[in-house]
């Protein structure tokens, strides 16, 4: 056997000491680097004078964080539908939200709106009211599509007619034409 030409050294030997300065330094890296974060990552590539982006995806207004102008009393307003979908073409989703009171009897009258983010994507607001309360009216068969809102709407022809039995039916379309929406009757649309 041939001994070492260099003599032990004593440092050679782990002692407690330091696996406590190993693990000091250890949480000492750990501790900086939780601080010490790089940007949020994103998918997008910055846009050069040839290139344009795409929009970014935006979620539709919640119908729960607006406050309806329906007079309800001492029951709440609360949405019957919902659906939603880019109305007036500016790439951003619109919410429309069919809502009525919650009466414990009856068929309460059905209020349709239009609900839109607020600026900087702040809190939803109503755009538009399509159909009011007040006009008496239930709506069934509604939907969202190709930039339209299509419902068909139950109603009675005068106040004689008993409110568990709508004598009335009419198909409806709203679509956004010149700064409002405009209010049509499909193609086909048929009454009671």
């Amino acid at each position: 056997m041939q001994s070492s030409a260099v003599p032990e050294l004593a440092h050679t030997h782990t002692r407690p000491i330091h696996w406590l300065a190993t693990a000091t330094a250890v949480a000492g890296v750990v501790a900086l680097s939780s601080g010490l974060q790089p940007g949020a990552a994103t998918a997008a590539q910055s846009a050069t004078p040839e290139t344009k982006s795409a929009p970014a995806q935006m979620t539709p207004p919640d119908p729960a964080a607006v406050t309806f102008p329906n007079d309800c009393g001492p029951v709440k307003a609360v949405v019957k539908k919902r659906a939603s979908g880019d109305l007036d073409g500016d790439g951003r989703p619109e919410t429309v939200a069919v809502v009525h009171c919650d009466s414990p009897m009856g068929t309460p009258p059905d209020g349709v709106y239009v609900l839109t983010r607020g600026t900087e994507g702040g809190k939803p607001r109503i755009v538009a009211t399509l159909l009011d309360p007040e006009d008496g009216t239930t709506v069934t068969d509604f939907a969202v599509r190709d930039g339209a809102v299509t419902a068909t709407l139950l109603g009675y022809s005068s106040a004689d007619v008993p409110r568990c039995c709508p004598d009335e039916k009419s198909d409806v379309k709203w679509r956004w034409h010149s700064g409002s929406f405009v209010r049509s009757t499909p193609a086909g649309a048929r009454s009671v």
